[in-house]
């Protein structure tokens, strides 16, 4: 029934503009049976099988396609790069084991890829170049140390990844294949066809060392689980994280080092991933704190879990790490545990809301108010905070200060250096019983401009017996704009 369907569809063409004309990008199997090929101009293509069908290319959805297939190679190695638009790099050095040698990997991972409907095509070596130029034209391979001559002599120029140009110009005078390359005189090529051409083939050959880039960053530790059968509800996955956890703290024993970065990453049977991560305030090992953590994540994107058919494979990872101090406790076993018990409460609310949820100030080396205290996670913030500049001795601050400075209207003023003597701020008119001030800040010279306006501040008492911190920007001289009056704060 599924050939029945195939062949009720028209061939697929995908084509994509190139200088000004529309060309073929990619084509299936019965498309590339009826003699079209990549390159090819779309009206010739449809001057030859009017019947084809044809569709526009989507860059950005084929990019995420395959940065989805670097996320699902994750489960045989974390150091996977992309390699242009449609492949993918793997480097397996000590993972090969793990799936029962090299040759097993490499049929996973071809058929578990034909399962999801990829026509993927590999190969392994001990080189990227070697492994591109035999998943490219004889795949799948797998060629042993040592063995690179052999096997990509016999293979075309283009196994090597040149530009078509330097391809050509080697055509042009006889040399077709790799082998032909490998025995001819290297001077004579360099200044004939370029640095590039000897580059690429000491590359394939081993002779100089190309390394692969991952997209993501490695974690230093990992701990993970295969399942013989899916999971699929959040209770399962917290019932195994307990177990994973505890092989994560002996590790960081070992190492003498706590986590502060936490992901647990779940792969679906379909090749989607999903990914948790989780701070910490300070450096974390105990199991029960790392799955109660990862508990309050997953809770909080219940709906965005969407296990599909289930998890296959589940792996727990310190992404960063820091140095784990001993901490001596009193005879009654508490010590730190104030304030150890703060961050941890702190690391929950951060895991169930976001790390912005929960701030504290710091403070900083500046005398104007709205600059003097910056908001910080909680994570974020040193465990020995840097000392508050300390204001003048009569200087009283109020409890609240605004986000933001709001203007306000001032009506009159008992002389012109002097408080207003009633002003409206949002919409209510305030009458002032009493005031103090002025309490001059000038601008900060090294981040403000020469003529920068100073600031007179003022407590001011309105008729109710509110309190509130407000101030003139700038002095009222002649030739000068008038100064304009702002809300600072409140007073409790």
């Amino acid at each position: 029934m599924q050939e029945a369907a195939q062949a009720a569809c028209p061939p697929l063409v995908v084509s994509h503009r190139e200088n000004n004309t529309q060309r073929v990008a990619a084509l299936c199997e019965r498309a590339e049976a009826l003699g079209l090929g990549h390159g090819m101009g779309i009206a010739e293509a449809r001057a030859m099988h009017p019947g084809i069908e044809v569709v526009e290319a989507d860059p950005v959805a084929d990019r995420r396609l395959l940065e989805s297939l670097a996320d699902w190679c994750d489960r045989y190695t974390p150091l996977v790069a992309l390699d242009g638009d449609d492949g993918l790099f793997l480097d397996i050095t000590g993972c090969a084991h793990l799936f029962g040698g090299e040759k097993a990997l490499l049929d996973d991972i071809l058929l578990r890829l034909a399962d999801q409907g990829f026509d993927a095509r590999g190969a392994i070596a001990s080189t990227p170049g070697a492994a591109w130029a035999l998943a490219h034209l004889a795949s799948p391979a797998l060629i042993a140390s040592g063995e690179e001559t052999q096997a990509l002599a016999p293979l075309p120029l283009a196994a090597l990844r040149l530009p078509p140009q330097i391809r050509a110009a080697l055509q042009g005078v006889g040399l077709r294949s790799v082998g032909q390359l490998i025995g001819a005189p290297r001077a004579p090529l360099a200044r004939r066809f370029g640095k590039e051409l000897l580059m690429r083939l000491d590359q394939a050959l081993g002779a100089i060392e190309e390394a692969v880039s991952p997209r993501l960053p490695v974690a230093p530790l990992s701990v993970e689980r295969m399942l013989a059968e899916p999971i699929v509800t959040v209770e399962a996955v917290e019932a195994l994280l307990l177990p994973l956890a505890a092989s994560l703290k002996g590790d960081l024993e070992r190492r003498g080092e706590g986590a502060r970065l936490i992901q647990l990453t779940l792969f679906r049977v379909d090749g989607e991933v999903r990914r948790f991560r989780v701070g910490t305030s300070r450096p974390m090992r105990s199991p029960d704190q790392v799955v109660r953590l990862l508990h309050e994540k997953l809770t909080a994107g219940a709906e965005e879990l969407d296990s599909g058919y289930g998890f296959e494979l589940i792996r727990l990872s310190a992404l960063e790490t820091a140095r784990f101090e001993a901490e001596q406790t009193d005879l009654a076993g508490e010590g730190e545990a104030e304030e150890a018990s703060l961050a941890f409460l702190a690391d929950r609310v951060a895991a169930r809301l976001g790390a912005q949820a929960l701030c504290r100030p710091r403070p900083v080396e500046s005398h104007i108010p709205e600059r003097a205290v910056a908001m910080v996670s909680f994570a974020a913030m040193p465990a020995v905070a840097a000392p508050a500049p300390q204001p003048a001795v009569d200087a009283i601050r109020p409890l609240r200060l605004l986000p933001h400075a709001e203007p306000i209207e001032v009506f009159a003023t008992e002389v012109p250096e002097g408080p207003p003597l009633n002003f409206r701020w949002r919409r209510l008119v305030h009458r002032v019983a009493g005031a103090e001030g002025p309490e001059r800040i000038a601008p900060e010279w090294w981040r403000e401009p020469a003529d920068a306006p100073t600031r007179d501040y003022f407590r001011v008492e309105d008729e109710d017996g509110r309190r509130y911190w407000i101030y003139r920007e700038g002095l009222y001289q002649a030739g000068k704009p008038m100064p304009r009056w702002y809300m600072q704060g409140i007073f409790a």
